[in-house]
């Protein structure tokens, strides 16, 4: 069989990989296609194992791209960079579908993951690879990278023990609210607010005249309802700060995250958190 034949029947899963271990389709299609070559050029004559070769090549690809990506982050101030590739997407769609798929929680989780441990958990937990066969790409022992895929368990799933003793009960509450405002529904709004509850906001969430603090489950409900259906459209519930409240990540880019104050079945104050600096010293995870 030709080449470009073999490398074509094996496309489909090689995009899947780069999608999830990089968050965008257009590194994602850059990392095939960089397989691609390095298949093209290289003698696999030897190779009984075409598929878990061709995963080793992409996946270490893909921990490239996101070494490459993590040291942008790190440059000092007053450097002039680029903008990423992952900011504008040629197919955004796509992106949301993947949110959709994975969870929009666990890609910006994944997203604060150093490149080894994203790799390790990817490559285990999502596709079920072994360890001796992920610790190749990763240069690392199958000990040393079951020890990086656990830690970045960790990071992603809060122990069962540490979570809020009434979770399940808050999560339906946010979820309610959640629901309501992607429908409008100004009743279901007032059924779960508090009378007296009160919303906070950060000034970047805000549109223009916007007030930082609204108080009284009417208020809130009327402005959650006129201001927030499209941002809820790409909110879900997560742990934010160990306990249950939602983020918005629209193609599982952290974009805002809302915290919560329940009490006996309503909601008695949110914050709606949007600065940048922010949402980066928040810590976010994933709700089982």
């Amino acid at each position: 069989m030709p080449d470009h034949e073999v490398f074509e029947r094996h496309r489909p899963h090689l995009r899947a990989v780069a999608m999830r271990l990089l968050g965008s389709a257009a590194e994602a299609d850059d990392a095939v296609q960089e397989a691609w070559l390095r298949f093209n050029r290289a003698d696999t004559d030897d190779v009984h194992n075409i598929a878990g070769w061709l995963t080793t090549v992409v996946s270490r690809v893909s921990l490239d791209a996101l070494r490459a990506r993590a040291s942008r982050r790190e440059q000092p101030a007053g450097w002039e960079l680029p903008e990423p590739r992952d900011v504008v997407s040629p197919d955004p769609q796509e992106e949301v579908q993947l949110a959709d798929s994975v969870g929009r929680a666990l890609l910006v989780v994944l997203d604060r993951l150093a490149p080894a441990e994203r790799v390790a958990f990817v490559l285990h937990d999502v596709f079920g690879l072994a360890f001796a066969e992920i610790g190749p790409v990763l240069q690392r022992s199958p000990d040393a990278t079951k020890k990086l895929a656990s830690r970045a368990r960790q990071k992603v799933r809060v122990p069962e023990e540490a979570l809020p003793a009434d979770l399940a009960g808050h999560r339906r509450v946010v979820e309610t609210f959640l629901d309501a405002v992607r429908r409008a529904d100004l009743d279901a709004l007032l059924a779960v607010l508090a009378p007296d509850v009160v919303r906070r906001a950060d000034p970047i969430s805000l549109r223009p005249g916007g007030a930082a603090v609204v108080r009284g489950a009417r208020e809130v409900a009327a402005e959650a309802r006129t201001l927030s259906r499209e941002r809820a459209r790409h909110a879900e519930p997560a742990l934010v700060n160990g306990a249950v409240g939602a983020i918005v990540a629209p193609g599982g880019r952290l974009r805002a995250a809302l915290t919560f104050t329940i009490d006996g079945g309503r909601i008695t104050a949110y914050e709606v958190i949007a600065d940048p600096a922010r949402l980066a010293g928040l810590d976010v995870a994933v709700l089982a």
